[in-house]
């Protein structure tokens, strides 16, 4: 007997044999999609008392494979679902009607007449005042009939608050069945069985007919209403200005106009999301935080730069204190689904004219590494703001300000794109790149100082750096890319990187001096996890926040039921690879959590499902970038960074990570460290043996971690605590990229290279004990 017969006896009539009879993950691995739809219809009719323990058990399982993957239904197995449904109204008084139009949406062939059990189900369930499913009862009203559709639609009309929400529940109840069906599978709040939703809904509603129209009414009917509420033509009330069931309808339409690529959404946008943010009074509150949130979440499905500054700039003027830590928190969700949208994500907005007159003065925007706002007289820079533009021009300067902060927002959107399109491997036309980074007045700074390769034939590619003013001639159409070390040797990546020190070049992310992660053969071995990073103890906090920080997905750890452990999450090379990091809750110290890691695993989509991938299947360049982040968790959060700890086992874990090899980050960190000292005036009391920097000062001789940071003192290894403080090294040191821990390294060698003028008393009590 095949498995699939097997789970559906189990399920349906089990025998003997079957006592005690649970299939395990990798069992259920070997289904097939379809034999996962046939299953499924199955797995939901079990339920009641008195069933064999081995019934409920094999369902869930079943269950819980069909949440994880994408089945495919046969007509009959299509058949089979709807019957379940209707047979299961007598004992749960509900239906799933979500679970049913999925497997309509997932059918391989032509739909089977569901016209009656269709009308079965929506009519119990409006008598029963059951519409908690309302796409989905809509859709599956449409398969019932025209009588049936009406019935929901007015039962509908009763439940939804809303002129704009009324508006959407016409123009859905006139599309046709099939995309009626794809329309629910935008919402599954109440369904705990369907499996994940299509991959590319979205895109498929965005190319149904007329809804590009009617979303873009919604949106403008929005973008009206917010006018007249700020216009003082409609009385405010926080967070009142539309319901939830029109924040919903919105935020359909907003996804669709921005899977669109819609022309006309930025500038409705601009004048829409400053509205529903800002109260027209001196309130903290917002006219509507609920669509201010939802079309950030739209935001994060399908970014434009256009979309992530305008977010960006509310986020500087909303008064509500807790706005704005939500939307960063949000906005790193954004960041990162941008760089995966490589159709738009270095499509940069146009700021406006950056060089202005103001009150006699010319004021300009001037962009290097950051943006600036500066003032000349009679073509001489002037040293701030003049004092009569100060005086008289309060609202020019303000905008210009305002200005500045637009363009700053842009450039980090950029180079967050940029970084964050690796794992795609993008690559453009040289004229495109040429035209509108190269020369962009405001991209062209941050895309000169960096390494880019061009094709200057067919599979060969020539790195060069901008800065320097040498490209290579070749036609508009050939393909550029940026430079990534893992493909290049390793003399070329030491030779970019003395260039980049010599030209004293601050690119805006790692890029020289990246790290790079190569499969091992313990990797090889294990074939499909990587233990590199396991047992390891990790403030959890610092480390969920990470998490956020790089676009990964988490739950949290704690006392809780399932608190225990979780899985971070990130989707890589534009949704064809998903990374995960296991964790567990291992300690507590006080109030602080310390979480332990585990393996780290990879998953590629395969028919809208993700399946496990084994580790040599994976790009190079997707597994580095990958781990690389796994290693920043590990490395910035670990407890290994802190100088102190009671005994136990975090404070052997700490002892052990002292004397441990130095991971990948640590090295590269290292080799910047080779360039950065001997261009100091601390060159001659500073070495660099193994893991540690050596620093010899007149009282003592330092070993500081290139890992951790931390310090121990010579000639008996006392540790030597010093509290980091938050400040940078100023003008005293280039560092060819922005790392913490780096600068944190380089400020306490300059601190104990001359230990003989340390005024902190908690210093120098530590240093002279043991002198």
């Amino acid at each position: 007997m095949d498995l699939t017969a097997r789970l559906l006896r189990a399920m349906t009539d089990p025998a003997p044999e079957d006592e005690g009879f649970r299939p395990s993950r990798s069992d259920l691995a070997r289904l097939s999609d379809e034999d996962l739809g046939t299953l499924i219809p199955a797995a939901y009719g079990v339920g009641g008392k008195g069933l064999p323990h081995v019934s409920t058990s094999v369902r869930f399982a079943v269950e819980d494979e069909g949440r994880e993957r994408q089945p495919r239904y046969t007509p009959e197995a299509c058949e089979r679902m709807f019957n379940a449904l209707v047979a299961g109204l007598s004992s749960r008084k509900w239906a799933d009607l979500t679970l049913g139009a999925g497997a309509l949406l997932r059918c391989t062939g032509p739909w089977p007449d569901l016209a009656l059990p269709a009308r079965t189900l929506v009519e119990f369930l409006l008598e029963a005042g059951r519409a908690d499913q309302p796409l989905a009862l809509l859709a599956i009203a449409g398969i019932g009939g025209d009588r049936v559709l009406r019935a929901a639609t007015e039962h509908l009309r009763g439940t939804r608050s809303g002129p704009i929400a009324l508006d959407e529940l016409d123009f859905l109840a006139g599309l046709a069945r099939e995309h009626g069906v794809l329309l629910s599978e935008t919402d599954q709040r109440h369904t705990s069985t369907s499996p994940p939703p299509l991959p590319d809904r979205w895109e498929r509603i965005a190319a149904i007919p007329g809804y590009a129209e009617y979303a873009r009414r919604a949106l403008e009917t929005a973008a009206e209403r917010v006018r007249a509420i700020q216009a003082g033509e409609l009385p405010f009330r926080a967070d009142k200005a539309f319901t939830p069931d029109e924040v919903a309808a919105l935020g359909r339409s907003a996804r669709v106009a921005l899977a669109r690529d819609e022309p006309w959404l930025p500038a409705l946008l601009d004048g829409l999301l400053p509205g529903i943010s800002v109260a027209p009074t001196q309130a903290r509150s917002l006219p509507s935080q609920g669509l201010l949130y939802e079309i950030v979440r739209a935001a994060q499905d399908f970014p434009t730069p256009e979309l992530v500054t305008a977010i960006r700039a509310v986020r500087r003027g909303v008064r509500h204190a807790g706005v704005p830590k939500e939307l960063d928190k949000m906005l790193k969700k954004v960041d990162a689904a941008l760089a995966e949208r490589t159709e738009v994500a270095l499509r940069l907005p146009d700021p406006g004219p950056l060089r202005r007159e103001v009150g006699g003065y010319t004021a300009a925007v001037t962009v290097t590494g950051k943006a600036e706002l500066t003032f000349e007289k009679d073509d001489k820079a002037l040293k701030g703001v003049p004092a009569p533009v100060r005086r008289d021009h309060k609202a020019e300067l303000k905008d210009l300000r305002d200005l500045v902060k637009r363009v700053s927002a842009q450039l980090v959107t950029l180079a967050r794109a940029l970084e964050g399109g690796f794992t795609v491997d993008a690559s453009q036309p040289f004229g495109r790149w040429r035209d509108s980074l190269l020369h962009h007045t405001i991209a062209g700074p941050t895309v000169r100082g960096l390494i880019w390769e061009i094709e200057v034939a067919p599979g060969e590619w020539r790195a060069v750096l901008p800065e320097l003013g040498e490209l290579p001639d070749v036609p508009d159409d050939a393909q550029v890319r940026l430079w990534h070390p893992i493909r290049s040797e390793p003399d070329e990546v030491r030779t970019w990187r003395d260039l980049i020190m010599d030209r004293r070049i601050r690119q805006p992310f790692k890029q020289a001096f990246r790290e790079i992660y190569l499969l091992t053969p313990a990797e090889e071995e294990t074939g499909t996890y990587s233990t590199r990073f396991a047992a390891h103890l990790c403030h959890y906090r610092r480390m969920f926040a990470l998490f956020r920080a790089r676009g990964w997905k988490s739950g949290l750890l704690g006392p809780w039921d399932g608190g225990d452990e979780d899985e971070a999450v990130r989707t890589l090379a534009a949704g064809e690879w998903q990374v995960r990091f296991t964790h567990v809750l291992a300690d507590w110290q006080g109030e602080e959590e310390i979480a332990g890691t585990d393996r780290v695993r990879f998953a590629r989509r395969v028919a809208g499902a993700w399946r496990d991938a084994r580790l040599a299947d994976l790009p190079p360049l997707v597994f580095s970038e990958a781990m690389r982040d796994v290693d920043l968790f590990v490395g910035v959060t670990s407890i290994a960074a802190d100088p102190l700890w009671e005994d136990g086992e975090p404070h052997r874990y700490w002892v052990r990570e002292w004397y441990a090899d130095l991971n990948e980050s640590a090295r590269t960190r290292k080799d910047a460290l080779e360039r950065i000292l001997p261009r100091t005036k601390i060159a001659g009391r500073c070495s660099i043996d193994g893991r540690y920097l050596v620093v010899r000062g007149e009282l003592r001789t330092y070993k500081i971690h290139l890992g951790s940071a931390n310090i121990v003192m010579e000639p008996d290894d006392t540790f030597l605590c010093i509290v980091p403080e938050r400040r940078g090294l100023g003008a005293k040191v280039f560092l060819p990229f922005e790392e913490e821990r780096l600068a944190l390294i380089l400020s306490k060698a300059f601190l104990l290279a001359a230990d003989d003028t340390i005024t902190d008393e908690s210093i120098l009590m530590q240093i002279k004990r043991g002198a």
